[in-house]
């Protein structure tokens, strides 16, 4: 189990202060990497039924987490969502839509999604 994040007692105090529903605090796992040089690989539960398997959903953090003001995670993303449109993603969906987004929802060539945050 990694370590909570930084300046906070336990992962539950971090979930609280981000306003991240508690039913949803038991909803993954994650790889850490304890000399924090690799990544760290969350696993999630999601309630969205599929039609089509994704080999495998990404969540790409370049924003700098939930613990980074929306102010400074924001344009991260978006750029982030540019670059990668330049590639041939396409964005699916800014979640939530109509309200201060928290990620993009986007979809590589091949139809797999991913998530920028």
């Amino acid at each position: 189990m990694a370590p909570p994040p930084d300046g906070f007692e336990s992962r539950a105090a971090w979930f609280a202060e981000h306003a991240v529903p508690e039913g949803e605090w038991d909803d993954g796992a994650f790889l850490h990497d304890p000399s924090v040089r690799g990544p760290t690989i969350w696993f999630l539960r999601v309630p969205e039924a599929k039609t089509v398997k994704n080999r495998l959903h990404l969540d790409l953090q370049v924003g700098g987490g939930r613990q980074t003001p929306w102010e400074q995670r924001w344009p991260r993303v978006t750029g982030e969502v540019a670059r990668l449109g330049r590639l041939g993603a396409q964005v699916v969906q800014e979640v939530p839509p109509g309200e201060r987004p928290d990620h993009v929802i986007m979809v590589d060539p091949e139809g797999n999604e991913f998530c920028v945050v």
